[in-house]
């Protein structure tokens, strides 16, 4: 009998956690996808995994400065959303916030052109996306 119950419970407590950890409480920013950039390309997809929805997003660059000429954001119903984002951001900068239109929605994945700022050639600048519900 006591088995049983601890069997229950134990089960209770791990859909908690997994319900804890699988959802992105509204407000949080969270990372979404990151995508280590060369200097010697200048375009890049991010794929996003998960299942949660999005209302924002923001940028952040560490390791090098970059240039973020263009921003699109592929929904996965196939829509296109071109982000008007045109901006230098610094080494451990962050872009601005980037609302997305209507409701909060699932995002498939994330293309964007750059350029390098500097002298910095043949290393690499990491990019992380951020997404809010």
């Amino acid at each position: 009998m006591k088995k049983l119950l601890y069997s229950k419970i134990t089960l209770l407590l791990g859909i908690v956690v997994w319900l804890t950890l699988s959802f992105t409480l509204p407000g949080d920013w969270s990372v979404i996808g990151e995508r280590s950039v060369k200097f010697t390309s200048d375009k890049d997809v991010i794929k996003v995994h998960g299942n949660d929805l999005y209302s924002k997003l923001k940028i952040k660059v560490v390791d090098a400065p970059l240039h973020i000429s263009d921003f699109d954001v592929i929904f996965e119903n196939g829509e296109r959303f071109d982000v008007s984002i045109k901006e230098n951001i610094r080494q451990g900068g962050e872009s601005r916030i980037i609302d997305l239109p209507g409701a909060e929605r699932r995002i498939d994945r994330i293309e964007f052109r750059y350029k390098t700022i500097g002298r910095l050639r043949g290393g690499t600048a990491n990019v992380i996306v951020f997404g809010r519900r």
